[in-house]
């Protein structure tokens, strides 16, 4: 059986792709801040901000260079470091300046290096190279720590940052300084920037009647490529699916929760957001359910992450799907996008993704039923031991 290939091109916002899955799977624009604005901030806030004031007024009357400090400069910096204090990557102020060029660059075409990039305990890293773009390209994996951008040390950059560092016009050059688990020391990687090309779906039928699913995110063009696929996997009497998340940074969560209607009851949950206040919005099953019935087991990985987490732990708390492979990445939270009345934006977390069961994936991840990490070795080979072990696993249910 000749392999189907179902792929997307174009650009992406941000130059790296999904950034973090900050502007996929979670991102919402414009929403209103009322409720919070209409409570006032001595009533907010237990702290002593006149301690803020006092600061304040010694830099405006003692620092030797006050004439040449802009009093927007103070009240930037402030806000700055208020949603540093949260300890999120993904939440982050721009200044007018930085919102404007922002909102430019979400709209036009500029170069990256193809991959999504997060912060795990404090470290910035790759989280997934996307397929055929210049970071895999030229070796870099899934996991790899980034020391440095260019001459900037990544110690305290945020994941916005470390984006503003590494996007640029295309061909021309980035240095990444990486540090690979394994490394004694770390190496630089000069990469070219490229208009990113953006993989979406690749799916064959395997020996044995398996449908083999590679999604590769879950991009506006994620469910009707998935349709095209499904439709073609039924037509040909499938006994089983694979359906591979490996490496996939996620994407809209709306997308997520339409290809879970695939596999699950209608009503079924598929995801919980679990907001400040305790309250909570469900997300439930409304598609056809045509593969409901079909064994399916499913890949991951520690570059599966946001919707892909999604999918994978609402098909195991629904079904019991068996997932298979290694930890993934724990990219579970929503991010809201709030323009300010000076044009600076300010982008927050807002709420976190739980799975039909509870589970919290922030931080946590899914960890695999069936444990199988890669093994460098194999891997040069051109051996897939973790796709293996899948066909195992669904050759066993099936029987």
């Amino acid at each position: 059986m000749p392999k189907k290939s179902f792929k997307i091109f174009g650009s992406i916002l941000l130059a790296l792709i999904f950034t973090g899955a900050a502007f996929y799977g979670g991102t919402r624009y414009g929403l209103s801040l009322k409720s919070s604005s209409q409570v006032p901030p001595n009533e907010l806030l237990e702290a002593d901000f006149s301690l803020f004031w006092d600061a304040v007024n010694l830099i405006k009357n003692r620092y030797f260079d006050a004439k040449e400090v802009k009093d927007e400069d103070l009240l930037y910096g402030a806000i700055e470091g208020t949603v540093r204090a949260l300890n999120d990557p993904y939440s982050s102020f721009f200044n007018p300046s930085d919102a404007k060029k922002f909102d430019q660059d979400i709209s036009g075409s500029f170069g990256g290096i193809g991959a999504e990039i997060g912060i795990k305990n404090n470290q910035l890293l790759i989280i997934t190279p996307l397929k055929g773009n210049p970071a895999e390209a030229v070796g870099l994996k899934s996991g790899d720590k980034i020391l440095k951008i260019d001459d900037t040390f990544t110690t305290d950059l945020s994941v916005d940052e470390a984006v503003k560092l590494i996007r640029g016009e295309p061909d021309t050059e980035v240095k990444l300084f990486i540090l690979r688990n394994g490394w004694e020391e770390a190496k630089e990687f000069k990469i070219v920037r490229k208009v990113i090309v953006v993989p979406t779906l690749d799916w064959e039928m395997k020996p044995g009647k398996i449908a083999y699913f590679e999604l590769q995110n879950f991009n506006a063009n994620a469910s009707s490529l998935f349709y095209q696929a499904a439709f073609a996997t039924l037509l040909e009497g499938a006994d089983g699916m694979v359906l591979d998340l490996r490496n996939n940074p996620g994407g809209f969560l709306d997308v997520a929760v339409n290809l879970a209607g695939w596999f699950l009851d209608r009503g079924d949950i598929v995801v919980k957001e679990r907001f400040y206040s305790g309250e909570e919005k469900i997300f439930r099953a409304n598609g056809n359910g045509a593969l409901k019935d079909l064994p399916v087991v499913i890949l991951v990985n520690g570059g599966s992450a946001s919707a892909a987490e999604i999918l994978a732990g609402a098909l195991r708390d629904n079904r019991g799907v068996k997932i298979i492979g290694e930890k993934t990445f724990g990219k579970g939270t929503v991010q809201e996008i709030e323009n300010l009345k000076d044009g600076s934006t300010l982008k927050i977390s807002i709420a976190a993704w739980l799975t039909p069961d509870g589970h919290e994936i922030e931080k946590k991840g899914l960890e695999p039923d069936v444990e199988v990490k890669l093994i460098e070795e194999d891997v040069e080979k051109g051996k897939d031991s973790q796709f293996e072990k899948a066909i195992e696993v669904l050759s066993q249910e099936i029987e």
